[in-house]
């Protein structure tokens, strides 16, 4: 697998980015690739490790090993095909996911892991270039008509699988482009949206349908669904987290997906109004997960005066901690582009107040450092530390605090049962809620998750619904041997 020593010979070597002082200017991606033959090193470095634990890292399943060892033969058009075979869009795993395969690799337990995820991005951006990815429609039609409520990467994936089973499948979006949180809630400089109009492309000459600026249950009757033989929900998890803290409904404290979005929309032509700008503002970003990171980099690119990020949990160790032990994913400090182009980041402490002026408009923040008190048995306590009271300038304040579950509105208007986390419950591995022809998927089943589970249960639903439909499927799933390099 790979070269013999290839792990000894050569060290990680990751993309570098264009210097802050210029990309803060522009939208655009801009990450430096490496050549061809540095690819076919990072390659090489896949060690003959006898269980490749970044099987289990992945939620795909991807075959790893399989693509790299490809990728070191110079093989890529066969590396691509393999990595198809798992993975409907390596191009946005390549670019988003947080890659939990890396934190899998055995070669990390004493060196760098083998850069799984860049050399998955290089494998999939040479297939487009090469013209290896092509439309493949299926070539019998089954008559079976299936709604996909949801254009995010699980609504995605499972619209692809379906379609290739030979069912007749729609797409409905309520927002006026395709692709959920993809088009419109990751920043372009993340993931230009040529990445994801490339593959529309693709899903469309395959015979997928799509309606954009449906909302299902909105301006679209629930009652219309029964016209269809399945129907998949891929809503995503969509309602915002906020905080129940005095002066909250201040102007200037905004929800950071609805900053991100606006930005998004208005890079593209889009009419907002009264878009949110941080230019010349105090900005105070409040969550330190990817979100925030996005607030932060958008922030820097309007020219704002100052950013500033708040968390409320310790900050993590610069190292894998022992609470997290390969191969589990890592409790550990992460570094983004987006924080290397200028922010002061701090820990363990809580907003108290949203200060605004006889207008309404924020003006500050009052905050308190905290600690968490663990007891066995127990939640952990978040206590105030006495005497760290302390005022912030702010004009603008970013709530990137996550989500808790998707919208109620088509549970309540189909009779969708849901769990205690009000997410629509469907058994994992089923994906079938409690009426029989009604399956659900991605993070609308699951809970805020990441990029790479909602593709997978996409698919894994996508063979479930067939199986509803036809008695039987052909479609590959990851919990079945022999199954994972189908087509």
């Amino acid at each position: 697998m790979g070269k013999v020593t290839g792990f000894k010979e050569f060290e990680r070597q990751d993309e570098k980015y264009t210097p802050v002082e210029e990309r803060v200017k522009h939208y655009k991606e801009f990450t430096v690739p490496l050549s061809e033959s540095e690819l076919t090193k990072q390659g090489s470095r896949c060690m003959d490790c006898g269980i490749p634990f970044c099987h289990s890292g992945c939620p795909l399943g991807n075959l790893i090993p399989d693509f790299n060892h490809m990728v070191h033969q110079g093989e890529w058009q066969k590396a691509s095909w393999i990595l198809h075979s798992t993975n409907n869009f390596p191009e946005f795993t390549g670019r988003l996911c947080p890659a939990p395969c890396e934190k899998s690799c055995v070669l990390g337990i004493i060196e760098d892991p083998v850069s799984i995820e860049n050399i998955e991005k290089n494998i999939v951006e040479r297939a487009f270039q090469e013209g290896w990815i092509k439309p493949q429609p299926p070539k019998i039609r089954t008559g079976r008509t299936i709604a996909i409520v949801g254009s995010g990467p699980a609504g995605l994936a499972a619209a692809q699988q379906l379609n290739r089973a030979g069912h007749s499948v729609t797409v409905f979006e309520r927002d006026d482009e395709i692709g959920g949180l993809l088009r419109y809630g990751i920043p372009n400089f993340k993931m230009e949206k040529e990445i994801i109009d490339r593959r529309l492309a693709i899903l469309e000459a395959e015979g997928i349908t799509f309606q954009t600026n449906v909302n299902v249950g909105i301006n679209y009757d629930v009652e219309e669904l029964k016209g269809f033989d399945a129907v998949v929900l891929c809503g995503g998890a969509t309602e915002r987290r906020s905080l129940p803290t005095p002066g909250i409904d201040a102007e200037g404290v905004v929800q950071a997906m609805d900053f991100l979005t606006q930005q998004t929309k208005v890079l593209f032509g889009k009419k907002v109004e009264n878009q949110v700008m941080a230019t010349d503002k105090n900005v105070i970003v409040i969550g330190g997960g990817d979100t925030g990171s996005d607030c932060i980099g958008t922030s820097n690119r309007h020219g704002a005066k100052s950013v500033v990020n708040f968390e409320i949990m310790p900050k993590p160790p610069g190292h894998r901690s022992p609470q997290t032990p390969w191969p589990f994913w890592p409790l550990q400090l992460k570094t983004s582009s987006s924080h290397e182009e200028g922010v002061e980041r701090n820990w363990l402490i809580n907003t108290k107040e949203f200060i605004k002026d006889k207008n309404g408009k924020l003006t500050g923040l009052k905050t308190v450092n905290v600690e968490w008190k663990m007891v066995p048995g127990q939640r952990p306590q978040l206590i105030e530390v006495e005497g760290t009271e302390k005022t912030w300038p702010c004009d603008l304040a970013l709530l990137a605090l996550g989500f808790t579950g998707p919208e109620s509105t088509l549970a309540e208007k189909l009779g969708i049962k849901t769990d205690a986390r009000s997410n629509y419950k469907a058994e994992y591995g089923k994906y079938q809620t409690n009426i029989s022809n009604i399956f659900t998927a991605g993070d609308m089943r699951r809970g805020q998750s990441l990029i790479v589970w909602a593709i997978s249960e996409g698919r894994e639903a996508a063979r479930q619904v067939d199986i509803y439909l036809m008695g039987k499927s052909d479609l590959p799933s990851k919990d079945i041997a022999g199954d994972l390099v189908a087509m």
